[in-house]
């Protein structure tokens, strides 16, 4: 098992994974991810952490754009 202090950035890695099983132990399976999607950007929100719901970026590889105009992806 990877202990937390081998992640990169492990303190904010801890708080997110402690969020999402806070968000699914509470709702439990089977709505939608948007539902899933919501209520953890609250509860990041509420831990203090700075969050950007679906931030638009380019995605590149060995320096060209290849992400079309633009992908989305949670922050």
């Amino acid at each position: 098992m990877m202990n937390a202090e081998n992640y990169k950035h492990s303190d904010i890695t801890e708080r997110v994974i402690k969020a999402f099983y806070k968000v699914y132990n509470t709702l439990g399976y089977g709505f939608l991810e948007k539902v899933y999607e919501n209520a953890l950007l609250l509860e990041l929100v509420s831990m203090g952490l700075s969050v950007e719901k679906q931030r638009q970026i380019k995605v590149y590889y060995e320096g060209n754009e290849v992400g079309g105009i633009f992908c989305r992806l949670d922050c």
